[in-house]
């Protein structure tokens, strides 16, 4: 019988895909460590196989589209409820070398975990656009039309033709087949991406303005009314950014 591993050469092969010969005299180890090893091992390998398996089921409706030929985008906003700043929406079109399995709906996400993947996400989607629709818009037109203004400028900022638009929970005045999906960033790739790149970049922008506007806590709320941001409304009241037909802010415009 051969020199046995030590159990700090087993964590290293382990790392490398080892062979089925391994495993086997490796599962009839009698030390504790090693058995410890191989049960976190399993574990880790049932776990991107779920995430593995999720990413494929939430590829179903591109699945389809691709099996047509055509070219689909994902589209979605962030911001319909803050009391300030603007709406942003994103499109993204994926194809099907796509390979990020942790990409799902932004809100499922850890900040810290989002912003890691928006580099990556740029790199690896076939085309993305954004479009921000500010607060003097949304006051116009509402929130509702706001959104929807957002999402079809940013299919119409892509650079890439597309066939179909997959969009959640919304449709928009294009003249381009759209299926609207409830909770569409947790049941398709390409709205979830889209979900992330634009909570980034609205995020992003709320950070701009935290500094163009103290004392509202805009780096910390994304302009959502927390008790900071009521408390900023109260001592300095409104800014340009403010959405005064928002009722929590409409109060301050005497």
């Amino acid at each position: 019988m051969g020199k046995l591993e030590t159990i700090s050469e087993i964590k290293n092969l382990l790392l490398n895909q080892p062979s089925a010969a391994d495993l086997l005299r490796w599962q009839s180890d009698s030390r504790i460590g090693v058995q410890k090893l191989l049960s976190r091992c399993e574990k880790q390998q049932e776990k991107l196989l779920a995430q593995q398996q999720a990413f494929d089921n939430r590829l179903t409706f591109e699945k389809n589209a691709w099996q047509k030929g055509q070219i689909v985008a994902g589209i979605d906003e962030v911001g319909r409820g803050p009391l300030a700043g603007p709406v942003v929406a994103a499109a993204v079109v994926i194809d099907e070398t796509f390979d990020m399995t942790i990409v799902h709906d932004s809100k499922q996400l850890s900040a810290k975990t989002r912003e890691s993947l928006d580099a990556e996400l740029r790199e690896k989607v076939v085309d993305f656009a954004f479009c921000v629709v500010d607060a003097a818009e949304i006051d116009r037109l509402n929130i509702y039309e706001a959104s929807r203004v957002a999402m079809r400028q940013a299919v119409e900022g892509l650079t890439t033709h597309v066939d179909k638009l997959l969009i959640d929970a919304m449709t928009v005045d294009l003249e381009i087949p759209q299926e609207k999906l409830i909770k569409g960033d947790d049941r398709s790739i390409s709205i979830g991406a889209a979900s992330i790149l634009a909570k980034n970049y609205r995020d992003n922008l709320m950070k701009d303005f935290a500094q163009q506007f103290p004392g509202y806590g805009f780096e910390h709320n994304a302009g959502y009314g927390t008790a900071e941001h009521l408390a900023g409304l109260n001592a300095l009241g409104i800014t340009p950014i403010h959405r005064t037909t928002f009722a929590p802010v409409r109060k301050f415009l005497n």
